[in-house]
């Protein structure tokens, strides 16, 4: 059963980034005193009394049609009613009823679904004059304050009671970040592989500003694409929400499983690419290589592939473990084969092998190598045991494991690479005292 979806919809400033924060527990959306921050929907899985729901922050809505973004963020609102079980209408206690929110109250009885009027920026509602919006003919205002939590609890229990059963337990999901460097197309890439408009898509560079969630479900796998702002040189990024799309768009590697690097076949593999791969690779994160446009270069046959790999292996070998995707979001050239490499990539992260075939791939590099020895003093390796996976993580044991050397670490590794794969995930090694008996 799919979790219901829960829509915050307002026109903007009124705390709607806020209350959305204030639900997940996380401040997962920008907030700013910025109007028109929030563009895009914006997706998280939120909880209460063990019920579980999808809650979608949209962008503010307001009446400049003549303005292109405008005009973009009022589909995203329509599309996001449409798609929703329920709607909460944010309003503005503080500043009072505006023209606007009668036009969004219009909007939401032709959607014909239900919602809830909350007045938002009530920080006590034994004082606060908030009654002005019964106007609206949406019954009793449900006053709360984003900003410290005041009356949260009844809304949620308000929200709960108006949405359809669901799972107490939400199904595994597995997180796919698309990141790169900004107008590279990933956004347009996730609409592509999603079949809809899901994201907003401009000529602007930078139109994501947040990290966007998409769920999709692949077989039998739940997956989430995060559609993440793009990654700019650090002397790029300026203060505000730049600085904290940057910050979010980290937060987004952090707190995903897999990373898809987005790069531009045009510009090739540029220092920040191998930047953002870094640092998705240090983290433990999955790792795939999409080059996007590949329809604009000049040559789209095996050796032009070949030659682009071996330019990125070049600049940074790890990259020989991770796959690569030669794509068009533009045409949808193989786009659908990223969701195949992403099952794979999974797999891998979470293989586990047994010990006795760690301990059976350590003598066997053993018996080709052994580790060197320190300064008046024996070095041996005695066993070694796979102790996690995502990323899958190897302890070998022996008598003296500071002496072993960083290239001998790498031999090992290497080996155990060659032994079992473990395409597009970080493997790690850690040395371990060996207990007395």
């Amino acid at each position: 059963m799919n979790l219901p979806v829960v829509a915050i919809v307002g026109r903007p400033n009124v705390g709607k980034s806020q209350l959305f924060n204030r639900i997940v527990g996380d401040e997962a959306a920008i907030v700013s005193d910025e109007a028109g921050t929030t563009r895009d929907r914006h997706f998280a899985q939120a909880e209460w009394a063990g019920r579980y729901f999808y809650l979608v922050d949209t962008g503010g809505l307001t009446e400049s049609m003549h303005i292109p973004i405008d005009a973009e963020i009022r589909k995203q609102v329509e599309q996001a009613i449409e798609e929703a079980d329920l709607m909460l209408l944010v309003v503005d206690a503080k500043n009072g009823l505006h023209p606007s929110d009668r036009k969004l109250v219009d909007m939401l009885r032709l959607a014909q679904k239900p919602w809830l009027l909350v007045a938002n920026k009530v920080d006590n509602p034994a004082s606060a004059d908030f009654y002005e919006f019964y106007e609206l003919g949406a019954g009793d205002p449900i006053p709360v304050s984003a900003q410290n939590g005041k009356g949260s609890g009844d809304m949620l229990d308000a929200i709960i009671a108006k949405i359809p059963d669901a799972p107490e337990l939400a199904p595994e999901t597995v997180r796919v970040a698309v990141v790169g460097r900004p107008n590279v197309g990933k956004s347009s890439f996730v609409n592509k592989l999603l079949g809809e408009e899901r994201l907003i898509v401009n000529d602007e560079a930078g139109t994501t500003r947040d990290a966007i969630d998409a769920p999709l479900k692949y077989h039998d796998s739940n997956l989430v694409f995060v559609d993440t702002a793009g990654l700019r040189r650090q002397s790029r990024v300026e203060d505000g929400v730049e600085f904290y799309s940057t910050l979010r768009t980290r937060r987004a590697i952090d707190s995903s499983d897999i990373c898809i690097l987005m790069i531009d076949a045009t510009q090739g593999l540029e220092n920040q690419d191998l930047k953002i791969a870094t640092l998705a690779w240090e983290a433990g994160r999955g790792l795939i290589i999409v080059v996007n446009k590949w329809d604009a270069f000049e040559e789209k046959n095996d050796k032009s592939t070949n030659k682009f790999k071996k330019d990125a292996l070049e600049k940074a070998p790890y990259l020989t473990n991770v796959p690569f995707l030669f794509t068009s979001a533009l045409t949808g050239l193989r786009v659908s084969k990223v969701l195949d490499i992403v099952v794979a990539v999974e797999e891998q992260r979470q293989r586990r092998i047994s010990t006795s075939q760690v301990n059976e791939g350590l003598q066997e590099l053993l018996a080709r190598l052994q580790p060197p020895q320190a300064s008046g003093r024996e070095v041996k390796l005695n066993y070694a045991t796979q102790v996690e996976v995502a990323p899958p993580t190897f302890a070998i044991f022996g008598n003296n494991p500071d002496a072993i050397p960083e290239h001998y670490l790498r031999y090992l590794h290497n080996g155990f690479r060659t032994k079992w794969g473990f395409l597009g995930t970080p493997l790690r090694i850690i040395m371990r005292r060996k207990t007395s008996e």
